[in-house]
């Protein structure tokens, strides 16, 4: 067994992880990361991500304290509140730090959230559509940073678990192609995202049939930083939550139709019913809520939405990859008849009831009272149209998975907060690996705060925390 020496090690080459390696080789500590992935373009979620850099759907660059608002309207106040604030207050500069290393950013769209998008922006066709783009470039260029300030990254290494001694983190253990290692380091870093790809883990928080939820991610998702964590001793927090979009059921077996194109806008406008042609959850919340929803029914596979042609033209062709016309383009089924119950029998609905669900959130829209439908219909967010212009059309739905939201509990400089909430010597963590500070708690709106950002914040907070503890040491 070979064994190596270092200040720090750092689980996983994601954003997160290259942000905390580089910070720290900025600051003089030796960072070695472990990454899972082969050299070159190893698969991660930052490679393939959307590349929009937001805080709950504010500018990064906004004032921290419209962000800090929006964090809390978001999560109901359910974050720690030096998450929130560690969040609001450092996000501006963690992304001039990303520029000063290279990373350029644009606007794309018309939303102001998307001001700040890593460059270039993905392509709208294809299965190889972040190749070239976003954060793929992110990561080489963070890379090349890293190895020019004498950072490594051990391709083909999986961390297996921590080495502990009198409480505290000394190292890891870890598999590699060359077979067992172990590694001594001052301090160990966990960012190896979340547990999104682990069926087991999905089946314990998120659904009771993970096989038919969508993995609409790079599929490396398996929760061994949680696991290890768990075992030393870590509190676990937010995990019956992820990020993620509702796709039509035919991405289950068409890889044209994920990650894109999302189902969400046309959800939002019109009604989705389970297999009794009932709604089971508020339309008005969203798309992350709603793959929420879907994902803890008995059957996730059992969702339909429906809507009209109104509906269909109009928030269908919302977003720059649209609903329509991208989902018949690239393969969907888009079922469509004069009326509703003929539409009810080609998806398997009945007739009647769905028919009946469909009047009473007409009439609900026609009264401006759609909060009175049960489930309550929220239109703060979302519009709520009427389901009455010929043709009508449904689409089978499914929840498509990005990431899961829940982790590891951490303070605001990353340190790993044990069961009693006090900090386990030496080891922290950052990214989607932790939890806190989004899913929302018990709420029913799902709070999506952005992935990148927080991991881009909170590896920088975990770097700075680590190379202060080693010089004081």
């Amino acid at each position: 067994m070979s064994s190596i020496h270092t200040d720090v090690v750092v689980v996983g080459a994601g954003i997160a992880g290259l942000t905390t390696a580089l910070r720290l080789t900025e600051q003089g500590v030796n960072a070695l990361v472990l990454e899972r992935g082969e050299a070159g373009n190893y698969l991660c979620n930052t490679r393939m991500a959307g590349g929009a850099f937001h805080v709950a759907h504010q500018d990064v660059e906004d004032d921290s304290q419209l962000i800090l608002r929006a964090i809390t309207n978001r999560t109901g106040d359910s974050a720690p509140t030096e998450l929130v604030e560690a969040l609001a207050n450092d996000v501006g500069e963690a992304t001039q730090w990303l520029k000063r290393h290279g990373i350029r950013f644009i606007k794309v769209g018309h939303e102001s959230y998307r001001k700040h998008t890593l460059a270039p922006p993905i392509a709208t066709r294809g299965r190889e559509y972040w190749v070239g783009r976003g954060g793929d470039v992110l990561l080489r260029t963070l890379t090349s940073s890293l190895e020019k300030q004498g950072g490594r990254i051990l391709h083909g290494a999986r961390a297996t678990g921590l080495a502990m001694r009198d409480g505290a983190c000394v190292g890891i253990h870890a598999e590699c192609t060359t077979g067992p290692v172990e590694i001594e380091a001052r301090a160990v870093v966990i960012c190896d995202g979340g547990f999104h790809s682990n069926m087991d883990l999905l089946r314990e928080f998120i659904s009771p049939a993970p096989e038919k939820l969508k993995q609409r991610n790079a599929r490396t998702g398996q929760g061994d930083g949680l696991r290890m964590a768990r075992d030393a001793g870590a509190r676990l927090v937010g995990l019956n939550r992820f990020y993620g979009h509702v796709l039509a059921q035919d991405a289950m077996h068409n890889d044209d139709l994920w990650p894109f194109p999302m189902m969400d806008f046309v959800c939002a406008a019109g009604v989705v019913v389970d297999q009794s042609g009932r709604r089971f959850a508020n339309e008005g919340l969203g798309g992350v809520t709603m793959a929420n929803a879907i994902a803890a029914q008995a059957d996730p596979l059992g969702a339909t939405v429906i809507f009209d042609a109104d509906i269909w033209n109009g928030p269908g062709r919302e977003y720059l990859i649209s609903a329509n016309p991208t989902l018949v383009s690239n393969g969907g089924t888009l079922y469509s008849a004069s009326d509703l119950g003929v539409l009810a029998s080609q998806v398997g609905l009945p007739a009647e009831v769905l028919q009946q669900t469909v009047a009473q959130y007409n009439a609900a829209v026609d009264s401006g009272s759609t909060d009175n439908l049960a489930p309550t219909r929220s239109t703060a967010s979302y519009q709520a149209w009427p389901i009455r212009k010929a043709p009508f059309y449904a689409v089978k739905l499914c929840a498509g998975i990005t990431y899961t939201m829940g982790g590891i509990a951490i303070d605001a400089d990353g340190r790993v907060l044990d069961t009693a909430n006090r900090p386990i010597a030496n080891l922290y963590a950052a990214g989607c690996a932790t939890g806190g500070i989004e899913g929302g708690g018990d709420r029913e709106q799902v709070a999506y705060i952005g992935g990148l950002s927080r991991s881009t914040v909170f590896g920088l907070r975990a770097a700075n925390a680590i190379a202060s503890a080693l010089v004081a040491a």
